[in-house]
């Protein structure tokens, strides 16, 4: 879809909607298929947030195609399932929320695929009882493409280039429009039956991080411009935030490769996706596989078994600089530049070659060894026959790294991956709701015509695990949508 210039003036409509990421699309979608006027704000060039940045898979229990291959799944498993993934934050979990997540899993999947999304699966992802991970074909920029043409087919206006300043209050203490930055100007916005947010995370918003994980303010999220803008907007108006602690990172990713892989710069056409699930169905993997790597070795980072298996980290100095078997991600942080570099030696390069020792993976797709790395990102693998050597193609100070590697028994050639650095993925933090994902107060009353979908709207549900956060998004997109076009006019 094309969105519309942000010279383009709109001064009211019954539903509007802040952000233009998966959630806020299947907001506009919903609202305008039940007769609603909408406008979505998007403050970046182009609609997509944090989908098209994501893997994009989806787990749903009881899906056409997981029948289709002959497995029985519930989402009453799929709900016992979650239980694997809380950790020590299971008591603050919101679990009328989860139900509401896995009960809807399966439509949601469904709704996306007759807007025109294709999907890969379902696929096996411990410890998940059945195989139930769908993959988005052919990459996550399906997400964006699909669902701005269908909010385009509805009449929905997508209005880029737009940043929501603050919610604008009613008489009766609710919210009955925005003020927003658009062409560089002010300007006030009614919304006759509510607004919808649906401004992504806080993984890069300092402020938030520092108010809730001070250790972690500093490191920079996955996406640059999810600031949190939902979550301060409704705080502002007497909103609260629940979970804001839980945040998942900061994870090792390595630097994005110096053009977009050839995954990544294929068109999301319907045809292209129904191509690639009959390629993936019926091909033999080896013939498969170097496209799915050209993927995989631009959008992941190592997994610890590297590290616990003995590579090392060193800074730019070439020193190393922290235990490898504790969590680095904090460690990285610190270092010059935020940057550090695996290395190991021959004998470990040998055993990440080949199944079952992986260095990357995409659940539910497929395994990363080091020949991946070292076929499809050349600007992250270097190699030397003696520390002096690596370090000369690793850019690093003569001697430093000799001296940091001088009691390690390796065999040569010496191997090292890099630079590595520390990201936020993202943040489980929402704002209060209720199963109508209206959004609450201090007191659990609601904020009349406010509502809050997505991230920003995640109510203390824990999303833990792959194939959930994008699940998430569009089924509380969907329903927030429908309940604010059912609203009374303001």
């Amino acid at each position: 879809m094309r969105a519309r210039n942000s010279s383009e003036r709109v001064n009211a409509a019954d539903v509007v909607v802040v952000g233009g990421g998966a959630s806020g699309l299947a907001a506009a979608i919903e609202a305008a298929a039940a007769g609603a006027s909408v406008l979505v704000l998007e403050k970046n060039p182009v609609p997509g947030g944090s989908s098209r940045l994501s893997v994009g898979s989806i787990n749903a229990a009881g899906s056409r195609l997981q029948q289709r291959a002959g497995i029985v799944d519930t989402p009453d498993e799929h709900f016992e399932d979650m239980d694997h993934f809380m950790g020590p934050f299971a008591s603050q979990e919101n679990r009328a929320l989860r139900r509401l997540l896995v009960d809807n899993a399966a439509d949601t999947l469904h709704w996306l695929m007759s807007l025109g999304l294709s999907f890969y699966g379902p696929t096996a992802d411990p410890p998940h009882r059945h195989p139930r991970m769908h993959n988005v074909l052919p990459n996550s920029r399906a997400y964006p493409y699909y669902l701005s043409k269908a909010a385009k087919r509805r009449g929905a206006r997508v209005v880029c280039g737009a940043e929501v300043l603050e919610l604008l209050r009613a008489d009766d203490g609710g919210v009955c429009g925005v003020a927003a930055l658009v062409g560089g100007e002010r300007v006030e916005i009614a919304a006759r039956r509510g607004v919808i947010l649906c401004a992504g995370d806080y993984s890069n918003g300092a402020a938030l991080k520092a108010r809730f994980r001070p250790e972690l303010a500093a490191i920079q999220g996955v996406n640059p411009t999810a600031t949190g803008d939902g979550h301060r907007l409704a705080e502002a108006i007497g909103a609260r935030i629940v979970n804001g602690e839980v945040v998942y990172g900061p994870g090792l990713r390595f630097g994005a490769p110096p053009k977009p892989s050839l995954v990544q710069r294929l068109p999301p056409s319907w045809a292209l996706g129904q191509l690639m699930a009959a390629a993936l169905a019926t091909l033999p993997p080896a013939l498969f596989r170097p496209f799915v790597m050209s993927f995989m070795t631009a959008s992941l980072g190592p997994e610890a078994a590297l590290l616990k298996s003995g590579a090392v980290l060193v800074n730019r100095d070439g020193q190393r600089f922290v235990d490898e078997q504790q969590a680095p991600g904090l460690a990285i942080a610190s270092q010059p530049g935020g940057q550090a570099w695996l290395v190991f030696d021959d004998a470990l390069a040998r055993r990440f070659s080949a199944p079952p020792h992986h260095v990357s993976t995409a659940p539910g797709v497929a395994f990363a060894y080091l020949p991946d790395y070292r076929r499809h990102r050349r600007d992250l693998y270097r190699t030397g026959a003696t520390p002096a050597e690596l370090a000369i193609a690793m850019g690093l100070p003569d001697g430093a790294l000799a001296r940091t590697l001088q009691e390690c028994r390796w065999q040569s050639p010496l191997h090292a991956l890099g630079p590595l650095e520390a990201r936020i993925v993202i943040t489980d933090g929402g704002l209060a709701v209720n199963t109508s994902h209206q959004v609450l107060r201090e007191d659990d009353s609601v904020i009349p015509r406010l509502y809050a979908a997505g991230s920003v709207g995640q109510g203390g549900v824990l999303l833990a695990g792959n194939g959930h956060h994008i699940c998430w998004a569009v089924t509380s997109g969907r329903r927030a949508g429908r309940f604010a076009a059912a609203a009374a006019a303001a």
